[in-house]
């Protein structure tokens, strides 16, 4: 039975230590290969062939998906995690709303963005001045966190033009065990331009990809993601004459409903 335990034992170990080396394959491929090639040529090609900036910014959220698709293809493939979606036939009709996401892992954005093709994102304003990320937001046109006399005009586009902008309101990747909080962002939009909110909560076991924690933090188990694509929230629930109360409500409601249960 001892000799047992120290084999299994053994054998977790070793799948641990695959899966590090495993993750740094991943990441190089995704970072040197999909940043390398989306930022220096096809986005380039596309600011110099497509001049309409509506239709340049669908093409490289189309191009960003497909790019995200493929690396989650690869890391699955080499074992560094599983993820299951649930109930994606929702969201694949969702438009001219907001989807509104809790967010645990550094792979959110990426597991989300793989499905859903025209994809606008709410991102830091900081990052717009990174020199690797930077081309690849203005490109796509996602919408920066900005005051709000820039912010909701671009975000009233977005939803006019049949896009959905997907919001994490958090702010950042939550702590595991931790109540989440959220920032009224999202609440406030979803009000001031009139936008049904739909839900989607993100599960992973083993925590992988948290807050503070390394690449190379690898857990002993694979790590498995359980996305689900809840329902959606009507705003003329929470339209009144007092936006202020409104966001306040619908932002305690979202914290609910985005909550681990």
């Amino acid at each position: 039975m001892d000799d047992k335990l120290t084999i299994k034992r053994l054998l977790i170990k070793i799948n641990q230590f695959w899966r590090i080396i495993a993750t740094a394959i991943g990441f190089s491929l995704f970072g040197l290969g999909g940043l390398f090639f989306l930022w220096l040529i096809w986005f380039n090609l596309l600011r110099i062939f497509v001049w309409n900036k509506t239709q340049r910014a669908i093409i490289a959220q189309y191009s960003i998906s497909l790019s995200f698709k493929l690396f989650l293809w690869i890391v699955k493939l080499l074992g560094i995690i599983s993820y299951q979606f649930n109930g994606l036939d929702k969201l694949k009709q969702d438009k001219h709303c907001l989807v509104v996401a809790n967010h645990p892992s550094l792979l959110d954005f990426v597991l989300l963005a793989s499905v859903m093709p025209r994809c606008d994102c709410m991102v830091k304003e900081s990052l717009l001045k990174n020199f690797f990320i930077g081309g690849i937001i203005k490109t796509a046109d996602y919408i920066p966190n900005t005051e709000a006399s820039r912010m909701l005009p671009h975000c009233q586009q977005t939803l006019t033009t049949d896009g959905r902008i997907l919001i994490f309101p958090e702010g950042t990747r939550s702590i595991p065990n931790e109540k989440i909080k959220l920032q009224r962002g999202a609440a406030n939009i979803a009000l001031r331009c009139q936008a049904d909110i739909r839900i989607i909560n993100i599960e992973c076991w083993p925590p992988f990809l948290i807050k503070q924690q390394k690449w190379y933090d690898v857990p002993l188990k694979k790590p498995v993601f359980n996305i689900t694509v809840g329902e959606k929230i009507p705003i003329s629930n929470y339209l009144s004459e007092n936006l202020a109360l409104s966001a306040r409500e619908l932002t305690y409601d979202l914290t609910l409903k985005l909550s681990p249960k």
